[in-house]
């Protein structure tokens, strides 16, 4: 991989990472148009490996919570009083809501590196879940704070970021809507995708780059990966910030209009074979 390429595909992770649109999705698509096959392992590994550039903007942005979150879960094995603590509940919460992609990530993991990053795919699910989004926005009465956040509702929120195993749903996507069907106000919704997608992604990218290092060597190289990975924290960090200002005064159904186009467009692309979709 050129080194222009993998500053290209940075910026495309940075963006998309947590704004409701499919980062997957982005780079599949990305990725194509640059002419690199898409179903080669070396760069299926560096999608999820650059991932890590964006989560660790996510620790540092987020590095007081994540701090108080540790020291209270930690307290909380010490005494019942620990226990007591909110600091402590919204460990668990992360925790309960980390297993289920732990688990389906590992079972599926073939099938989500091989038939799912067809294009057809991402287009479908990037129109699809659009409708979910605009139904989250509808039906979620927001009245719930990150006080009020219980084991079912990360546990259902978990559940819904296995979900975005499939190219072009969204992980930010799917769990921000679990969070407002589970009638969380926005920004609950919001900093919890972002809390469940640290341990999920960053563990995602460990995993895939320990297994695949040989094949990222030999095909992309270490140094586009390295330069990816440092592109998309820059671009993330950014990220980050303006879309919790986002949520907290706009509905995320102004992202749909976008999904809605891109998914339509691309399957104009595959319908007409100006793309393929593999």
């Amino acid at each position: 991989m050129q080194i222009w390429e993998a500053i290209v595909l940075g910026v495309v992770e940075g963006v998309t990472e947590f704004l409701p649109v499919s980062s997957t999705g982005h780079l599949t698509i990305t990725e194509k148009l640059m002419g690199i096959p898409i179903d080669d392992k070396g760069v299926t590994a560096f999608t999820a490996v650059i991932q890590v550039g964006a989560i660790l903007a996510a620790v540092i942005y987020f590095r007081n919570d994540i701090i108080r979150f540790v020291t209270g879960f930690v307290r909380g094995l010490r005494s019942a009083q620990g226990r007591q603590h909110e600091d402590w509940r919204m460990a668990v919460n992360v925790i309960i809501g980390s297993v289920p992609i732990a688990i389906i990530g590992l079972v599926f993991k073939d099938l989500i590196e091989g038939a799912l990053r067809s294009l057809w795919f991402v287009a479908g699910a990037l129109v699809i879940w659009s409708l979910v989004m605009v139904l989250a926005e509808y039906l979620g009465r927001q009245k719930r704070g990150e006080a009020d956040v219980t084991w079912k509702d990360a546990l259902v929120i978990g559940l819904a970021q296995c979900i975005a195993l499939v190219p072009g749903v969204s992980r930010s996507g799917a769990t921000i809507s679990a969070g407002l069907m589970r009638h969380l106000d926005r920004v609950t919704a919001t900093r919890l995708s972002f809390f469940l997608g640290i341990p999920a992604l960053a563990a995602a990218g460990a995993l895939e780059g320990v297994q695949r290092a040989g094949e990222i060597g030999a095909t992309v190289g270490w140094v586009p990966t390295a330069v990816g990975t440092v592109i998309s924290f820059i671009v993330a960090y950014v990220s980050i910030a303006w879309l919790l200002r986002f949520v907290a005064g706009h509905s995320i159904a102004a992202f749909v209009y976008y999904r809605a186009a891109l998914g339509g467009v691309l399957v104009a692309l595959l319908w007409a074979s100006v793309i393929a979709a593999t």
